[in-house]
C-alpha cells in the first residue's frame, strides 16, 4: 500500500492544495494521512473527507514580532515535533506533503528524522516563514509563480497551484439563478474571501450609483458585512460568502474585482477571467508583488488601494471592461494553471518505493 502523510493549516489557502489533491491521490491507490491541529481550520475541512485518517498534533505559531506567546508557543513546537516523530515511525509513509502554515514545521522536521522524503508547496511570490525553515530538509519546493521557483534556487520547481475539480463544473445558468440577474448586463463579481474586505466592500457600495446603469453586480462581501441599506438595490446582489456555489458564482461573473491572495489569484487566472486586483498591503507584501507579477505578464490590471476611490475604482472597472477581449486573448494563451499534474509528478518522483 502506497502511503503519504499531507500536512498544512493555518489558513484554507495552506489547505487548498491538498484538498486538490486528495482525490487524484485515492484514485492513485494512496492511503492517506493528514497531520494537523485540533483547533485549525485544516480539521473542519480535511476530517470529513472519506478515505483521510486525520492526525491531532500541536503546534504553535510563528510570529515575526514580540509576543510572549513565543515563549511558551517554542515548547507547542517541540511536542508537535515528537508527536510526528513518533507518527511518522509508526506510519512509515512513502512521503510527505507538506502546504506550509506553522503546522508544517514539526511535521517536516520529524519526516526529516525518519529519512522520509518531503517536497513542499508555496503559494505566494516569496516563500513564508514555514516554508524558509523547512526548505532545508525538502527535496523540492513546488511553486506557484515562476519568480518564486527562481529566488529559491535549485530546489524551486515551478508547477502552479493544484486546484480542485469542482472549481471548473460551474454553470453561468445557476449562477443567474442564484443571483436573479437575466444576463443582459455583463456581472461584475467582487469577491474578498470568507472574511470579506471591508475597505473595498465600502468603496464598491460608494461606487453602486456609477455602475449598476453598466453592469449588474454580484457582491460577496464576506462574514458580517452585509449591508441593509443595500438589501432591494435593483441589479446588486450581495452575499457574505459561497462555499459549493462557487463555481457557478464564477461561472456567470464576465469580469471580477478581487482581492491578490495567491490562491484566489489562481483561480481566476485557471477560470480565464478578466479581473481588476486591489492587493492587500500587510506582512511581507505579497499581494502586492502577486498582482503586480500578473499585470506585468498582462492577464489582469491592478488598482492600488491607496489610489482607490469610488471614482477611480468606476474608471478601472471600465478600463477592464473595454480591455476584456485582450485579456481574454492573454489568459486563453496561458498554459494549463492547475498545478495538480505536476505536483503529483514530483511525488511520484521522490516517493520511497513500496515495501
Amino acid at each position: 500500500m502506497k502511503r503519504i502523510v499531507l500536512t498544512g493549516g493555518g489558513t484554507a489557502g495552506h489547505v487548498s492544495a491538498n484538498q486538490a489533491l486528495i482525490p487524484r491521490l485515492l484514485e492513485e491507490g494512496w492511503e492517506i494521512h493528514y497531520l494537523g491541529t485540533e483547533k485549525g481550520i485544516e480539521r473542519s475541512l480535511i476530517e470529513p473527507i472519506a478515505g483521510v485518517t486525520y492526525h491531532i498534533i500541536k503546534s504553535g505559531k510563528l510570529r515575526r514580532y514580540f509576543d510572549l506567546q513565543n515563549f511558551t508557543d517554542i515548547f507547542r513546537v517541540l511536542a508537535g515535533f515528537f508527536q510526528s516523530a513518533a507518527l511518522l515511525g509508526r506510519l512509515k509513509p512513502q512521503i510527505v506533503f507538506a502546504k506550509g502554515g506553522f503546522v508544517s514545521v514539526p511535521v517536516v522536521y520529524g519526516a526529516a528524522l525518519h529519512r522520509i522524503p518531503v517536497i513542499m508547496h508555496e503559494s505566494d511570490i516569496t516563500p513564508g516563514l514555514a516554508n524558509r525553515l523547512c526548505k532545508p530538509f525538502a527535496r523540492c519546493l513546488c511553486t506557484t509563480f515562476p519568480e518564486c521557483a527562481r529566488q529559491i534556487g535549485e530546489k524551486g520547481v515551478y508547477t502552479g497551484s493544484p486546484l480542485r475539480r469542482e472549481l471548473f463544473a460551474g454553470s453561468r445558468e445557476r449562477g443567474l439563478a442564484l443571483t436573479g440577474f437575466d444576463g443582459k448586463k455583463p456581472i461584475l463579481m467582487m469577491t474578498g474571501g470568507s472574511l470579506g474586505a471591508q475597505t473595498v466592500n465600502d468603496c464598491l457600495r460608494a461606487a453602486l450609483p456609477a455602475l449598476l446603469p453598466d453592469y449588474d453586480v454580484l457582491h460577496l462581501c464576506g462574514k458580517g458585512h452585509l449591508s441593509a441599506e443595500h438589501a432591494q438595490v435593483p441589479g446588486y446582489c450581495q452575499v457574505e460568502y459561497l462555499t459549493t456555489e462557487m463555481p457557478d458564482a464564477f461561472a456567470c461573473a464576465d469580469l471580477i474585482l478581487s482581492r491578490a491572495g495567491s490562491n484566489t489569484l489562481t483561480e481566476i487566472l485557471a477560470l480565464k477571467k478578466p479581473a481588476l486586483f486591489i492587493p492587500y498591503h500587510s506582512g511581507r507584501g505579497d499581494q502586492i508583488l502577486n498582482a503586480q507579477s500578473v499585470e506585468k505578464r498582462g492577464l489582469a490590471k491592478v488598482l492600488m488601494q491607496d489610489k482607490m476611490t469610488p471614482e477611480s475604482l468606476v474608471a478601472a472597472i471600465h478600463e477592464l471592461a473595454r480591455d476584456r477581449e485582450t485579456l481574454l486573448a492573454a489568459l486563453r494563451d496561458l498554459p494549463n494553471s492547475d498545478g495538480t499534474d505536476a505536483v503529483l509528478a514530483e511525488i511520484h518522483r521522490y516517493a520511497l518505493p513500496e515495501k
